[in-house]
């Protein structure tokens, strides 16, 4: 008598090894490939995220606060859930409310964006739990990361090289003092935990130490509940270079070049190019081997940025810390080299390797973002809100790109991060692409309410003088 399975086989006409599939254990079943992905953002990396996923056939769910009711990443998503109510703690932070999301929605996968929970390693062990696919890295690498004085005890291990300074646990004022004098003025206090500037300080001689010392640690207390402090010696003249680092769950890990972004205000980057210019080749080629080497001390996969601040007297560089999630200014990168790391970071959670190794990275053209801001330039950068009533960007295209979360009519709130679009450009060279980046921001129009455009636009045209040596 002929087998149940060969009955099925001519019944159903499928090959041996479809039907095979039935009857895997539990142990040898293929990991579930994601089919909905809950995006845990807002904005425009919501956007582009979710642009992505339906490239990919794979259904997304928006989350949003009664602020962000109408805005474009909720009308872009197949389904949306209400968070709460506009702050930030009661909805786009609110970790078990955005799980709850998922599982009520049928999402296998939650991609955190960047910010909001993107760097919570908490929030990550809470997808693990809950059997969801947190897209990001491992909740390990993020605590890892996430303090800065274990990171830099961690990469210090793994030969990175460091900034001369202390990076321990004993936060004595006496004792810090001390530490100070044997550093050598200037010295840089920084929170062990957070970002975005907030509570740094540089402190250019011994009678400032106390207050500055002080204040950080106020400061610290009320951004990020954690108060302890690091010093390091503060780099006159830097620059901050930034490598895209990328892992897959299998063990490999690889660099895709890096990203100039010494550009800052109120130690927020808001140019960004990618690759760095004026860099050799050798030296290229050992900033990446260093931002490897940290990735793979911590475990990591998915999407990681490692920053280095390079000191401009004497040609070195030095580990600052590492982002464990994908960077705002990621767009420059895939300019450069033609990948999606968005489809990379959703592949690389399905359990697949990497797509290409280390010597297939390709490097064509250089590339610009420029972050276009609503807010007062003159007032000191104070974020502006209001309706957006007149909207026109650039057009998109091959060399152009917009990424935005907002449309005309829409309205910027005083409860988020005022950024409302990335411009980004890609030229054969530097000077091409600053070109093309001029002439788009000459262009970009938005009415209504205060942006960064002109600001923007007079950085690109000092850099377009300085690229051609005048």
């Amino acid at each position: 008598m002929a087998s149940m399975a060969s009955v099925l086989r001519r019944k159903l006409r499928v090959q041996p090894f479809l039907l095979q599939l039935r009857f895997f254990s539990a142990e040898s079943r293929p990991q579930q490939r994601i089919e909905k992905i809950l995006v845990a953002n807002r904005g425009e990396i919501a956007c582009r995220i979710m642009k992505t996923a339906k490239r990919l056939g794979i259904r997304t769910v928006a989350v949003y606060s009664d602020a962000d009711k109408d805005s474009l990443h909720v009308k872009s998503a197949d389904e949306a859930v209400r968070l709460g109510p506009p702050p930030a703690r009661l909805s786009y932070l609110n970790g078990s409310s955005i799980v709850d999301a998922a599982i009520r929605t049928g999402a296998q996968a939650i991609h955190p964006g960047y910010g909001f929970l993107s760097e919570s390693s908490g929030f990550a062990k809470l997808c693990e739990d809950k059997g969801l696919t947190f897209v990001g890295p491992p909740a390990s690498a993020i605590q890892d990361m996430g303090d800065k004085s274990a990171s830099k005890r961690i990469m210090g291990a793994a030969g990175v090289p460091l900034v001369p300074g202390y990076h321990g646990s004993n936060q004595d004022i006496e004792f810090m003092k001390l530490e100070a004098d044997k550093i050598g003025y200037p010295v840089l206090i920084k929170p062990t935990h957070g970002g975005g500037g907030k509570g740094m300080r540089i402190v250019a001689t011994p009678k400032e130490f106390a207050d500055s010392f002080l204040g950080a640690q106020r400061e610290a207390a009320a951004s990020f509940g954690i108060n302890t402090i690091l010093l390091e010696k503060y780099i006159t003249q830097p620059r901050h270079i930034e490598v895209q680092v990328f892992g897959d769950k299998l063990g490999n890990v690889l660099h895709l070049y890096e990203r100039d972004c010494s550009v800052q205000r109120r130690h927020q980057k808001i140019i960004e190019e990618a690759p760095a210019p004026n860099i050799t080749h050798d030296f290229r080629s050992h900033l990446g081997q260093a931002a490897v080497s940290a990735a793979k001390a911590v475990g990591y996969h998915s999407a990681g940025t490692v920053e280095f601040i390079v000191d401009t007297l004497s040609g070195r560089f030095y580990f600052m810390e590492m982002n464990t999630r994908l960077q705002v200014e990621h767009p420059v990168t895939e300019m450069i080299v033609g990948q999606d790391l968005v489809e990379w970071q959703i592949r690389v959670a399905n359990g697949e390797p990497l797509p290409i190794s280390q010597s297939e990275v390709p490097l064509s053209g250089h590339a610009f973002e420029a972050r276009i801001y609503a807010e007062n330039v003159p007032r000191g950068f104070l974020p502006a809100t209001g309706v957006l009533h007149y909207y026109n960007p650039v057009p998109a295209s091959s060399t152009v790109r917009i990424e935005t979360g907002v449309a005309q009519g829409d309205t910027v709130s005083m409860h988020y991060d005022p950024m409302i679009a990335k411009l980004v450009v890609w030229g054969e060279d530097r000077g091409a692409a600053l070109v093309k980046l001029k002439d788009c921001l000459s262009r970009f129009q938005a009415c209504h309410l205060q942006i960064n455009r002109l600001l923007l636009l007079v950085i690109s045209c000092n850099y377009l003088l300085d690229s051609y040596g005048y």
